[in-house]
């Protein structure tokens, strides 16, 4: 399986440019899938660079209602006529975030793309085929990212804290192995991992996502100490992960002096080859 990385916080070459988003380009067996688009239509850009032919992707999924994940879906949309695009029933729910001086962004998804035939709404769990599964509606138990609490859903003129029932987590699985990716892991990583094993009865082999360490509205990072409890848990899984954007630099590099080879840093224009 081959994941290319279109567009993240970072870049690993100057002619690819990056941005506070998401988007990942996945050849399996059977499929071509685009997850998330970032915040832009720089994905489409990159991939064009990258030679990513997107008109040939058969299927894309949005990994929860935030522009950074689903920004560039319009782009999308204009280049790939075929592909269904599957969405939380809750993606297009109002979100919003706090900003500095007590305002209220809207981060929430383009309602002008309502409706779209080739939309594809998911409930808690959505099997596409052998293949491929989509799950949510996570449990939040422990460690679950602080930045949550700048977060919010509008329900009606009120502001209510998301609980980020909207963000869906994809399964791909081939030869007996299993490839979690999450996008933000708003519900928090162990969270979904620990939901991952109870419908699976294993744990993934590979886990690629943000884990949400850096909020992006306030410019802080996760406590340490809360860095370093996840990493210990992470470790134990013994399962690979490759982690980017929401995880924060600094979040990052704490996760890696505890976890070592099992974790690498995803930047715009990286190629990963897993080995499924």
């Amino acid at each position: 399986m081959i994941v290319k990385v279109l567009a993240e916080n970072t870049t690993s070459s100057e002619a690819l440019g990056s941005e506070h988003g998401l988007s990942l380009y996945i050849e399996t067996e059977t499929h071509k899938i685009l997850f998330d688009t970032g915040a832009s239509g720089l994905f489409a850009e990159n991939a064009e660079k990258m030679g990513v032919d997107l008109t040939r992707v058969d299927l894309a999924v949005i990994s929860h209602g935030h522009y950074d994940h689903g920004g560039g879906l319009k782009t999308f949309l204009g280049i790939n006529n075929r592909a269904k695009i599957y969405l939380h029933k809750k993606a297009f729910e109002p979100h919003y975030a706090n900003r500095p001086g007590g305002e209220k962004a809207y981060i929430g998804m383009d309602k002008s793309l309502l409706p779209n035939e080739r939309f594809v709404f998911c409930g808690d769990r959505f099997v596409i085929d052998h293949e491929l599964e989509l799950f949510s509606g996570v449990d939040s138990k422990r460690l679950v990212p602080s930045g949550n609490t700048d977060l919010f859903v509008k329900d009606g003129d009120a502001f209510v804290q998301d609980d980020f029932a909207h963000e869906q987590n994809l399964i791909i699985s081939e030869n007996g192995k299993t490839l979690l990716i999450a996008g933000c892991a708003h519900n928090g990583i162990i969270n979904i991992i620990d939901q991952f094993k109870a419908e699976k009865g294993c744990l993934p082999d590979y886990v690629i996502g943000g884990f949400h360490l850096y909020n992006h509205g306030t410019k802080q990072n996760e406590a340490p100490n809360v860095v370093d409890e996840i990493g210990n848990i992470l470790l134990e899984t013994h399962s690979q992960y490759y982690t980017g954007h929401c995880t924060g630099i600094e979040s990052y590099n704490r996760l890696k002096t505890i976890m070592g080879k099992n974790i690498d840093y995803i930047s715009t224009g990286k190629q990963l080859t897993i080995y499924m």
